[in-house]
């Protein structure tokens, strides 16, 4: 896919600024640009100067500026936990894409997202399950999902600190909740291995290769700036309620088939994929069906989604099911040849769940473990600013009638 560059002088003078005002726009975030050919000047992506104009034009008015942001549009609030780039995402600075390949736990990515001054994680959790909660660990046909929001306000009820303002405090709270999410998860007990550690044992023991695979996926899903669910954690935790509520809300807008659901639908069209002969002829038809094709493209990565293609990279160095994995990736390009789009992380969360055999469910718990770090860096930060969350509506209904 060709990508047009703009220079210095090109791109100041389509966005009507001074060169001086361009290079602010890059400081603060809001473009991105490379070296240019002499290797001292800069170039810029035309699709984001276009981005911007769209931007700036959609903020000249206060309630169409505002809808627009609601939807994947102008930011809305102020974080210094996550930054996404077309080239990936960045926790506090830090890229997640080199977090994830170079071996940091979910752990180290939540100390570093809490930005706390003492290790949360120094106490061992808790080993038994209030009376409640190993109730319903011993309802077998519970969803993992729905188990887990179950438990969250039950868990609640038991927990020192829930509305403690010590911040060290609250970061052991946030540390004991983040096991105890992935052992809901995983339907066992929470304990002092890390958490990919534990998800791991608990789907394939012994597999070194498995539990790497495992804890890059849960850092790469860790956080990814002010989505659905996170906004959902914030606005919760902006009421005053405490960790499990607003993480509580994150788990129930994640449930959705808007956002978590997409990992699932991503694995139903894997596992029919496999069971087609000719898979470009597949993808065609469901293009002119007017299907969708789960997973495939995303708004914020127009040149593919870098979670993604980590991940991928991985399953092929380890090649679980060879068979399924060179079908996968004929599915994969076949899609790109058929709509020009990559695959997203929903996809590669899929994958891993279809070729170990998984099933559903485990694409989404892997997601729900590795962002829960970030629904509670999402709820500190906003406990810390302090304010409410309550923004207005623009009325399009009918109006009052007058009275005579």
């Amino acid at each position: 896919m060709r990508v047009d560059y703009l220079s210095a002088r090109e791109a100041a003078t389509r966005l009507g600024v001074s060169a001086a005002t361009l290079y602010a726009y890059v400081s603060r975030g809001k473009l991105d640009s490379r070296p240019g050919a002499d290797g001292r000047s800069r170039e810029y992506r035309a699709d984001d100067i276009e981005r911007l104009i769209e931007r700036r034009q959609a903020g000249r008015g206060a309630a169409q500026g505002a809808a627009h942001s609601l939807t994947w549009g102008l930011p809305v609030l102020e974080t210094r936990i996550s930054l996404i780039r077309p080239q990936g995402h960045y926790y506090r600075g830090e890229s997640a894409i080199a977090l994830a390949r170079d071996g940091a736990s979910l752990e180290d990515v939540a100390r570093l997202l809490w930005d706390g001054n003492v290790d949360p994680f120094a106490n061992a959790p808790p080993s038994q399950w209030p009376a409640p909660v190993a109730l319903l660990l011993r309802q077998r046909g519970l969803p993992p999902l729905e188990r887990t929001m179950a438990a969250l306000p039950l868990l609640g009820l038991s927990s020192p600190f829930i509305h403690g303002m010590d911040a060290v405090q609250r970061r052991e709270c946030a540390a004991q909740l983040l096991r105890q999410t992935a052992a809901l998860l995983c339907a066992t007990r929470p304990d002092r291995r890390p958490v990919h550690r534990l998800m791991a044992d608990g789907w394939h023991r012994g597999d070194a290769a498995f539990a790497a695979l495992v804890r890059s996926t849960l850092v790469l899903c860790a956080d990814h700036e002010l989505n659905a669910s996170a906004f959902a954690t914030r606005v919760a935790a902006s009421t005053g309620a405490g960790l499990h509520a607003a993480v509580g809300a994150g788990l129930a807008a994640l449930s959705g088939p808007q956002h978590g659901g997409a990992a699932a639908r991503a694995h139903a069209f894997i596992q029919q994929a496999l069971r087609e002969r000719r898979l470009a002829d597949h993808v065609r038809d469901r293009l002119r069906r007017g299907d969708e094709l789960p997973a495939f493209g995303h708004p914020l990565y127009p040149e593919g989604d870098p979670r993604a293609a980590l991940l991928l990279a991985m399953l092929d160095e380890i090649r679980p099911r060879r068979p399924g994995l060179a079908r996968i990736r004929q599915l994969i390009d076949a899609v790109k040849e058929c709509s020009g789009r990559e695959p997203s992380l929903d996809f590669a969360l899929a994958a891993i769940a279809s070729l170990y055999e998984l099933g559903t469910d485990a694409a989404l718990s892997l997601f729900a473990a590795g962002r829960m770090a970030g629904w509670l860096a999402h709820a500190l930060e906003q406990q810390d600013y302090g304010g409410l969350i309550r923004p207005r509506a623009n009325y399009a209904g009918n109006l009052p009638r007058r009275k005579d």
